[in-house]
């Protein structure tokens, strides 16, 4: 059973990169949801503009239903079905032999719907699990010990401010519903990075709206059951709406690029010039409480794209490389004993 995304091997390792097959869309998605389903990669939903152009051009954004899977790093894309609606920027998690779903949004509203996705003979089926307590997306979200936790987001595509919740279902309850927990001691946030690390989960950086204008965060926090948040040593730099959940290693949490807010300033007719989000990849050490650099990832990394874990490598598929450029790559990392 898949809990958390994480390798056994201790310290010394480098990442050794390559390109899976491509997601089969002109365009790409971000915002998708992905797991492992019955041994398949899937990847499943998101937003695009299929006209290949930007919002401030008047091009306008759709959300996706359509359900792919990889059976093989050799194979090719499958579309296997449709996402009981069009969503995009939900919480993903692989769960025994599922996917767990749990909110999202689209042009219309956000979602509270959680569903558990399962994958067999060219068929996905949806079996429903509780409702969030509220519609949510842009949150971030990991399963520790079978409980699926979720922090953060927004309530509404319209929010002007994000929110403080903290949430939690434990899975393998069939009667239980959502526990509606206290938040961490620092701000509201969306698009925050999540890990899980021992009997702990960990909440790094994401942005805080306020009147909506958008504020990129630092601060970090560990959470344990028995004794509740801590903060622990700020990151570096922000990485919102970085590939996630995080990739655990043997006392070592690695997150890989993200959006440091750099260039968060630059008006949109000057987002044509944009080089591209952080290619950087930051490795927390748990037990030391610190940050290091550990390497630089392929060229043009996405954001808003789900890792996943699948046959001992991570798996960063899609997202979004530009303001409002999408891409269909599929990159694998395998980690190496150095």
């Amino acid at each position: 059973m898949l809990i958390s995304c994480h390798h056994t091997e201790q310290r010394d390792f480098s990442l050794d990169w390559k390109e899976l097959p491509a997601i089969p869309d002109t365009i790409g998605f971000a915002g998708s949801y992905g797991g492992v389903a019955n041994g398949a990669l899937v990847v499943a939903g998101g937003a695009n503009f299929p006209d290949g152009g930007v919002p401030w051009k008047g091009s306008e954004k759709v959300w996706h239903d359509a359900v792919f899977v990889l059976e093989n790093e050799n194979g090719v894309w499958k579309k296997v079905g449709r996402l009981p609606d069009s969503l995009a920027y939900g919480v993903s998690v692989t769960w025994k032999e599922g996917v767990v779903l749990a909110g999202g949004g689209n042009a219309r509203e956000h979602s509270s719907k959680v569903w558990y996705l399962q994958y067999e003979r060219n068929t996905v089926t949806f079996k429903k699990l509780p409702d969030l307590p509220k519609p949510i997306a842009n949150a971030t979200g990991i399963i520790l010990a079978d409980v699926l936790y979720i922090m953060g987001g927004t309530s509404s595509p319209s929010a002007k401010e994000t929110e403080h919740n903290f949430w939690a279902l434990d899975l393998n309850n069939e009667s239980a519903s959502w526990q509606v927990l206290a938040p961490w001691p620092g701000p509201s946030r969306m698009l925050a990075v999540a890990a899980a690390q021992g009997e702990s989960l960990f909440l790094f950086s994401g942005a805080e709206l306020k009147d909506g204008k958008r504020h990129y965060l630092k601060d970090a926090y560990r959470y344990h059951s028995k004794d509740g948040w801590k903060s622990i040593a700020a990151l570096p730099k922000a990485v919102v709406a970085a590939p996630g959940p995080a990739y655990s290693i043997a006392g070592q949490i690695l997150i890989f690029g993200g959006d440091d807010g750099m260039l968060a300033a630059l008006n949109e007719p000057d987002l044509a010039t944009h080089p591209g989000f952080s290619n950087a990849i930051l490795l927390y050490d748990v037990a030391d409480n610190t940050w290091e650099s550990a390497g630089l990832m392929p060229k043009f990394p996405a954001v808003t794209a789900p890792l996943v874990c699948w046959n001992n490598e991570l798996i960063i598929a899609g997202g979004e490389i530009k303001p409002s450029v999408r891409t269909t790559r599929v990159l694998a990392g395998a980690i190496k004993k150095e």
